[in-house]
């Protein structure tokens, strides 16, 4: 099994990594080691794959959401959407700029990235979502050419993808 750091938000995986790398796409390496996100760290935290340390001690799951909550209040959400697309053995990206993951083809792996297919945004059925908030997604969406996906968590942690576009004119 894998021993990764917590740093931050992030967890260090200084050796061994190279087949969740390769066969799994999870993480970026940088420097030699590979950087994961904690939502990426946790998953596979849970799924048995890699064990998270701080300060020398190995942390329980129960800790590390506990953590992961107070760096992120949608880390709820998100995490439930990231483990259901990856338990669709889908190939999920982190985020950048308000996008919450970039999800690619089936079979998409590094180095030979295909185009992004979907950008995802997690919310909460209860989340207050205006029409500039939508505009925001779609024209996101349109910028890097993928479809926008909206991820609804409801109460009883489901989840309903919504695809979002304009309607052209008739």
């Amino acid at each position: 099994m894998l021993r990764g750091t917590l740093l931050g938000n992030k967890v260090l995986v200084e050796k061994g990594y190279e087949d969740i790398y390769w066969k799994g796409w999870y993480g970026e390496v940088v420097n030699h080691r590979l950087e994961l996100d904690l939502i990426e760290g946790i998953f596979l935290a849970e799924r048995e794959k890699l064990k998270i340390e701080s300060s020398g001690r190995i942390l329980s799951l129960p800790e590390l959401f506990d953590t992961a909550c107070s760096l992120d209040e949608k880390f709820p959400v998100k995490f439930l959407v990231y483990k259901d697309l990856r338990n669709r053995g889908l190939p999920v990206r982190m985020g950048v700029e308000g996008v919450d993951f970039f999800v690619y083809e089936r079979g998409t792996k590094p180095g030979r990235k295909k185009p992004v297919s979907w950008i995802v945004f997690a919310y909460s059925e209860n989340d207050y979502c205006d029409l500039d908030e939508l505009e925001r997604t779609v024209k996101l969406g349109k910028g890097v050419r993928a479809k926008v996906v909206w991820a609804i968590v409801d109460g009883d942690n489901d989840i309903t993808y919504y695809i979002v576009d304009v309607k052209k004119d008739l």
